[in-house]
């Protein structure tokens, strides 16, 4: 299915200037305010402790809420509903020497007076069980990187393989920018969904760039801005529909898919644009800053090909005997 013509080239070159103010504007506005406000980390990354109850009849959210409160020992309360009325999530930060330690037993004595009601799920993590998760969940992106970082060096060239880490860390830190606009607690799931949105940077960042060296190869143009254009142009359709797609998905799991996934749903709709636009606008103007040279890799590239045909025919003269 074709959204745009393939015979029709798009002068994405010439708006880079535009997309790349603009993602300044972003990126740094993201520093700024992982700076200034930081990461709200939930339970899994700072201890704490989660508790769902399902009640029969709708959950009365402001009477848990007041009862809780007034015990005053449970730091940085939390009580939203989780997927239906019936049902509610109590969450509250860090370790609290008066709670018992069945957790469960406690709350359902709390709020006994509430209604009937069960307790689905009571999960307790600690402050040290918390730092590793986080420590571990940085190590993930890190390593995430530096695995890109290679796969495309050895894959392309080391000037492409730099164009997909700038892409990538712009796209994470505007996503993780989001996540401190919009105070999303920053849980494991959150972690999966900034890991998502690398590989799907990734994803469209290789298909144009395995575009851009066929046409380098391939086209009579010897400067690179045009063949960047043509090749954008030709993996257009393919952009727009899978990227659309995708993002079709998230926006409806935002809506209906319950608050506990809201901030995941969030965090990719954010890096899913981020993520499409940083290939066209980010990573492939990085190639033109790096001076990548089309007449310099095409030489390269036949002196691989007539490596390779030497050792073919050295090869084949062995296996005849001729050598």
């Amino acid at each position: 299915m074709q959204f745009f013509s393939e015979k029709k080239i798009y002068d994405f070159m010439r708006m880079r200037f535009a997309a790349i103010s603009l993602s300044f504007i972003l990126f740094f506005g993201s520093i700024y305010l992982l700076w200034d406000r930081g990461l709200q980390y939930g339970i899994d990354f700072s201890g704490g402790t989660l508790v769902q109850l399902k009640y029969e009849n709708a959950a009365p959210i402001t009477q848990i809420r007041e009862i809780l409160e007034n015990q005053g020992t449970f730091q940085n309360l939390s009580v939203t509903e989780f997927g239906s009325n019936e049902e509610v999530t109590i969450r509250f930060l860090g370790s609290n020497d008066n709670v018992s330690n069945d957790i469960g037993e406690h709350i359902s004595t709390l709020l006994k007076d509430t209604g009937k009601f069960e307790v689905r799920r009571a999960d307790v993590v600690g402050p040290k069980v918390g730092d590793e998760l986080r420590n571990k969940g940085l190590m993930a992106i890190a390593v995430s990187l530096i695995a890109i970082l290679i796969y495309i060096a050895l894959r392309f060239e080391w000037r492409f393989a730099l164009a997909a880490i700038i892409s990538e860390i712009h796209d994470v830190v505007i996503t993780l920018g989001a996540i401190s606009l919009f105070k999303i607690d920053v849980n494991l799931d959150t972690l999966a969904a900034v890991l998502t949105v690398l590989g799907y940077s990734l994803n469209d960042t290789i298909i144009i760039f395995d575009r851009i060296r066929e046409g380098i190869k391939t086209s009579k143009k010897t400067e690179l801005a045009p063949i960047i254009n043509e090749s954008v142009s030709a993996t257009l359709s393919r952009t727009v529909l899978t990227s659309g797609l995708t993002l079709a998905t998230v926006v409806i799991l935002y809506f209906f898919g319950g608050e506990m996934i809201q901030g995941f749903s969030l965090a990719l709709i954010v890096g899913i644009i981020a993520g499409t636009l940083s290939s066209i606008f980010v990573a492939s103007p990085t190639l033109l800053w790096f001076k990548f040279s089309v007449l310099e890799f095409r030489n390269k590239e036949i002196e691989k090909a007539k490596r390779k045909q030497d050792k073919e025919r050295n090869r084949a003269m062995y296996e005849k005997g001729t050598v």
